[in-house]
């Protein structure tokens, strides 16, 4: 014969009345007023009565143990005892434990709900294929080999010098240009335009010389004319100081 469990309409045990009270009345569960809590405790035990519920012997043991846990705090404590045990020490602990079981039952509940209408396919046993079917040449080999490293260094990062051209770039300034190109006029009687631009390293220094001609030419500085054989650059209002460029 199996043996015979008790369910009540609230509670699944004792210990669970029990938290429900602590929790109820906001106890600190290490610091439990055993008088209140047995005297609710049954409180709640006359009401399961009157509802004609029945009672397992769980809850009435609970009672009883209650009951000398309050009996042992009323005895007269001695100083020359000093490690004396808490009587509600292993009260404390079942607490705890049941705790600790109610929260993992209800984690898995949740799953075993989630679980109800899903249904797996039986593994099968499959024997595998030993028996490769193409054949490859070496060279095929290779290419797929270095297109792997290739793709793997990809992922690496790039090298600081590849930034080179892009990040770290000398600003030049067109006022600069204006004062290179008015000392080169003064001290060269002949110079080919196109050598404004010699020695230029980047597109932002060859873009300041030329804006610097421009400028030069709107506040009517230099001069400017082109015939069939050259580009000449002159000062304006100084006409021994001729630039004739010619290739």
């Amino acid at each position: 014969m199996s043996e015979i469990t008790y369910h009540l309409e609230v509670f699944d045990g004792p210990l669970d009345l029990l938290l429900h009270l602590i929790s109820k009345n906001k106890i600190n569960i290490y610091d439990i007023p055993i008088v209140e809590i047995l005297e609710q405790y049954n409180q709640a035990l006359s009401e399961m009565q009157e509802k004609n519920l029945s009672i397992a012997c769980e809850f009435v043991a609970m009672s009883a143990h209650l009951l000398y846990i309050k009996s042992k705090m009323l005895l007269p404590k001695y100083d020359d005892i000093d490690d004396e045990e808490d009587p509600r020490a292993r009260l404390v602990e079942m607490l705890l434990e049941y705790q600790r079981i109610k929260e993992v039952s209800g984690t898995l509940n949740s799953r075993a709900e989630k679980g109800l209408d899903m249904y797996t396919k039986q593994a099968e046993n499959i024997s595998p294929d030993k028996t490769y079917k193409y054949s490859h040449d070496r060279h095929d080999l290779r290419f797929a080999i270095l297109n792997m490293l290739e793709r793997a260094e990809t992922k690496i990062p790039p090298k600081i010098t590849n930034f080179a051209g892009i990040v770290g770039r000398e600003v030049y300034s067109v006022g600069k240009k204006v004062s290179y190109i008015l000392k080169k006029l003064l001290s060269s009687k002949k110079t080919r335009f196109f050598d404004l631009f010699e020695g230029v390293k980047s597109r932002s220094e060859l873009v300041a010389t030329f804006l610097a001609v421009l400028e030069l030419c709107k506040t009517n500085r230099i001069t400017v004319s082109d015939d069939s054989e050259s580009i000449s650059l002159r000062l304006d209002g100084n006409g021994e100081n001729y630039a004739d460029t010619g290739n």
